[in-house]
């Protein structure tokens, strides 16, 4: 119960119903505060206990400086907690683990529940093997059955053994849009009291649910974990961007068009750490699927969240998507009598300002390895040819100008297989494929032979992949129905998608494929490639399957830099396949329209897409569909049936769900033969008092990194490669190569996870110069060799490890992964230019002690080369009950000589440093929870 200092426990009436409240006005300076600082303040309110969260902080909060640096610690309580099966099985996992642990030390094992609503959405396995086949669906589910069979039996075992923990099984759709149509409830209501839905979820995409107005962001699994145990999240009160919306988008312009310009400026002003809260007249002309696709790319201009404010659109979605009337009047009800409606007319204060005019967004891609590097589409071909050269080998031809010519270009080639460059026409009028390299940049064209006889030829720029995929863009009908009114276009013009375009469709939710059955345009994205391929987030998590073999090999066997073209929200390097090195991001249609051309190297406004069946050119003028054809058919054919009638038994799930067998008990049986669900070893040998923090002493570097080293580069992401430490550990184990799966499928398997940290084939460790993927040097010896490996030597050894950063050191996704690998390698610290707010968070809850080099300071200035010996000073002041704000590192070379500098410690709040104390998060709950 909340101790209610200020009075403010009340009742609200609506209908017949009668809900407490803990009213808002009764805390002075409440109406001034930013809508997302309104619902912070909610919740303290009513989780007030007088010891964890006070009056003062309540008063703290309610007399929030816009303009102040944070400083003020305060305790947040989701109301609920969401998760995807990657992240969530090893959350899972190690509450499986924590009740063995509270067992062994005299505790019962059935305390380690979720004390909050915890529902986990099956989306993240689904591999698209199988592509441009009617069956391709049934296929995948097949496939995704037979390879996660053991995942999913403990998922069930978990449902029946955790109160309070569901399961959304795999074929539903993906987590964030479940979430923003089915899960969310705006407006939560438990034991007779209503208040603001807000949840924290193991996917750094939860931002998605703050288009319904719904606070709640991504945090590592082990944060959310201790979530689930009841412990609230530490944070400090943030500064708040509000950015101002004011006009509509140009005919043309898409909602994906609009993120990637908001999150190319919210990028370039700086947000990391910082609430992001969307005002003014122009909102109430922003659909709730283009707010849901904004709130959905925080994580990519690195705000906390990007909220917009519940109005009379978020009340029209929740109808749309079948919430029981009784909840939408609640939703109404609650947020006009909290304050917490939208008035256009109303400026808050926030800390910093931003307007966008949404008349002035134009079409956009992003790419190619960043999602903040938008590029206009009118300018997409130079953009490309300009970055090209950073991803071929320097003698590969660069001019098109001089050398022989292969004889290859007397070859004919039938007209529909040409590719949309490099071919010119022979003395018959009839196509031919010219093998003469490509003016103007980077050219190596190489012929290529499908299993069926179509010959082509493939270059630098070749689109291997179109993926219409992510939850991103698959929540939003407009872009979706845009996508297929182009592709019907497009057939009815007679283009077709080039042969080495690998195209797949995975939809959100099964409503897609239902409002696309009603207004018959699955036919013609079939006849494009885009079959069904499941409903999941494939492509964007990097399953976008392997690419047909013969292309595969013509792309490894030559170094061709081929590009996938996607809708998703990540476009990392290494991230979507393993053959393709550049990535875009663009809109459904544009997907579309960039598997009929193939190819990067276009310009794709003015140049045609290729020539119809009458022979003439067809431009993307020709077929683009109108916002009026589009919104016609959102208003004929997306109806509310269609919601409730897929989510009416949403947790049942089909028969070979419901089939399968499934433990029982308190606690889980663990398979000792199991290569996908592991015990973890994080609770051994623990004590009932953590023993106390020591200075790190004779540590080595393990890696040595450059800026923008994201958490894909970090965690184990995408494909298992045979000859990597991982793939051989499956090979012992005695799991073929086809039975691989994915390294995110195995993530409850700690022992392919570390083995996989740092093992990303983009990766670029300096202390092995010229070399891509997890490698590294040993000292002193310096012999070169996998990071996984020299890691386990230094174990062996007693030697302690820290990795060198550069700036904004582990963005991306929100990957407890890359720090759990961190900590099972032997890291101790992190020494960095900056970090992402929550990978900085999640090295903590595991352990790992962030640092940061003073400013202007960094590796170079201060001449380290990652081959000294390190010692660490002043960690163990964490001992008394304060935290250092600095350390001194000690930096030897084997000469002996030494560099002694300060690092500014990154632990931002006392609940950081009690976590630091303890050994990590997990380790601090389950002590709590002896103790309590």
């Amino acid at each position: 119960m909340s101790a209610n200092s200020f009075n403010a426990r009340s009742t609200l009436q609506v209908d017949d119903r009668s809900y407490e409240i803990f009213r808002l006005d009764a805390v002075e300076g409440a109406d001034r505060l930013p809508y997302s600082l309104k619902v912070l303040l909610e919740n303290l309110l009513r989780t007030e206990d007088g010891v964890n969260i006070t009056a003062d902080d309540i008063r703290a909060l309610a007399s929030w400086d816009p303009d102040a640096e944070p400083s003020k610690e305060i305790q947040f309580t989701p109301a609920r907690v969401i998760m995807q099966d990657f992240t969530g099985v090893p959350a899972v996992v190690d509450l499986a683990t924590m009740r063995e642990a509270v067992r062994d030390l005299g505790g019962d094992p059935a305390r380690i529940n979720p004390l909050a609503p915890a529902e986990l959405v099956i989306d993240h396995s689904v591999i698209a093997d199988v592509f441009g086949a009617p069956d391709a669906f049934q296929r995948n589910v097949d496939l995704e059955y037979e390879r996660n069979r053991e995942r999913y039996q403990f998922l069930r075992w978990g449902q029946s053994a955790f109160r309070e923990f569901r399961v959304v099984p795999p074929g539903t759709g993906i987590v964030h849009q479940v979430n923003i149509e089915y899960l969310a409830r705006v407006v939560m209501v438990r034991d007779g009291r209503a208040y603001p839905d807000t949840c924290v979820g193991t996917d750094s995409h939860t931002t998605m649910v703050n288009g319904l107005g719904v606070l709640g962001w991504g945090v590592g699994g082990i944060e959310a974990e201790a979530a689930m145990l009841g412990q609230p999240v530490s944070m400090l009160i943030p500064r708040v961007v509000g950015f101002k919306l004011h006009g509509e988008l140009p005919e043309g312009s898409t909602a994906t068009d609009l993120v990637l310009t908001i999150t190319e400026m919210l990028r370039r002003h700086g947000v990391v750490g910082k609430f992001v809260e969307f005002y003014g007249e122009g909102v109430s002309a922003v659909p709730l699927a283009n707010r849901a696709t904004i709130g959905n790319m925080s994580p990519e201009f690195g705000s906390t969240c990007a909220i917009f404010p519940i109005d009379e659109e978020t009340i029209r979605y929740l109808r749309l998507t079948g919430r029981p009337e009784e909840q939408v009047a609640l939703v109404e009800a609650y947020a006009k009598e909290q304050g917490l409606w939208h008035d256009p007319k109303r400026e808050p204060r926030y800390s910093e300002y931003l307007e966008l005019d949404l008349s002035t967004v134009v079409p956009s891609i992003a790419g190619p390895k960043r999602p903040q590097d938008r590029i206009e589409l009118s300018v997409a071909k130079t953009a490309f040819r300009a970055a090209l050269p950073d991803y071929v080998k320097a003698d590969h031809n660069t001019n098109g100008l001089g050398g022989p010519v292969d004889e290859a270009v007397s070859e004919s080639f039938p007209a529909s297989d040409a590719p949309a460059y490099g071919h010119v026409e022979n003395g018959e009028g009839k196509p031919r494929v010219d093998l003469t390299p490509v003016a103007g940049r980077p050219s190596k064209p190489v012929k290529v032979t499908l299993e069926d006889g179509t010959e082509f030829v493939l270059d630098h720029g070749a689109v291997v992949i179109a993926a219409i995929t992510s939850c991103t863009n698959t929540s939003n009908p407009s872009v979706m129905i845009g996508a297929a009114l182009l592709a019907k276009k497009a057939v009815e013009k007679g283009l077709a998608r080039k042969p080495w375009v690998k195209t797949t469709l995975a939809p959100g939710s099964k409503v897609v494929m239902d409002y696309y059955e009603r207004a018959g345009l699955t036919p013609y994205l079939e006849k494009l490639g885009f079959h069904l391929v499941g409903y999941g987030c494939t492509t964007c998590i990097g399953n976008s399957g392997p690419l047909p073999e013969v292309i595969s090999k013509a792309v490894n066997e030559n170094d061709l830099a081929v590009v996938s073209v996607l809708s998703g929200n990540r476009n990392f390097e290494g991230r979507i396949n393993p053959d393709v090195k550049m990535n875009y991001l663009a809109s459904p249609p544009l997907v579309v329209a960039y598997a009929l051309t193939g190819t990067m190297d276009i310009d794709i406004t003015s140049e045609p897409l290729g020539v119809g069946a009458d022979g003439k050119p067809v431009y993307l003028s020709d077929i683009w569909p109108s916002s009026q054809e589009i919104q016609q058919v959102i208003d004929s054919c997306v109806a509310s049936e269609m919601f409730t009638r897929d989510y009416a038994d949403v947790f049942a799930g089909d028969e070979r769900w419901r089939s399968l067998p499934t433990p029982t008990g308190d606690t889980f049986e663990w398979d000792p033969d199991s290569t996908y669900v592991r015990k973890p070893p994080y609770f051994e040998g623990m004590t009932p008092e953590p023993q106390p923090v020591k200075d790190i002493t004779g540590a080595r570097v393990l890696a040595k990194l450059g800026d923008s080293v994201t958490t894909d580069h970090i965690s184990p992401a995408g494909s298992i490669k045979p000859d990597s430490p991982a793939g051989k550990y499956l090979l012992e184990h005695g799991v073929e190569r086809k039975d691989f799966n994915s390294y995110g499928s195995r993530r409850g398997n700690h022992e392919v996870m570390i083995r996989g940290t740092f093992a990303n084939i983009r990766l670029r460790n300096q202390l092995v110069p010229g070399v891509e993927g997890g490698y590294t040097r040993h000292f002193p010896d310096g012999e070169q060799t996998t990071i996984y490996d020299a890691a386990m030597r230094y174990q062996a050894e007693g030697v302690p490890l820290i990795v060198l950063a550069g700036k904004e050191y582990g963005s991306g996704s929100s990957r407890d992964w890359a720090a759990k690998g961190t900590m099972l390698l032997g890291v101790k610290a992190v020494l960095a230019e900056s970090f992402e707010r929550i990978h900085r968070s999640n090295l903590i809850g595991m352990g790992v002690l962030p640092l940061q080099f003073k400013e202007g300071e960094n590796a170079e200035t201060l001449g380290l080369t990652g081959e000294e010996t390190y010692s660490i000073t002043g960690v163990e002041v964490l001992n008394s009950g304060t935290t250092p704000r600095e350390v001194t590192v000690t930096a030897t070379t084997g000469s002996g000589d030494t560099k002694e500098f300060t690092a500014i410690v990154r632990i931002d709040t006392p609940g950081e440093a009690d976590y630091y104390r303890h050994g990590g998060i997990m380790q601090y709950v389950l002590r709590s929870l002896l103790r309590g």
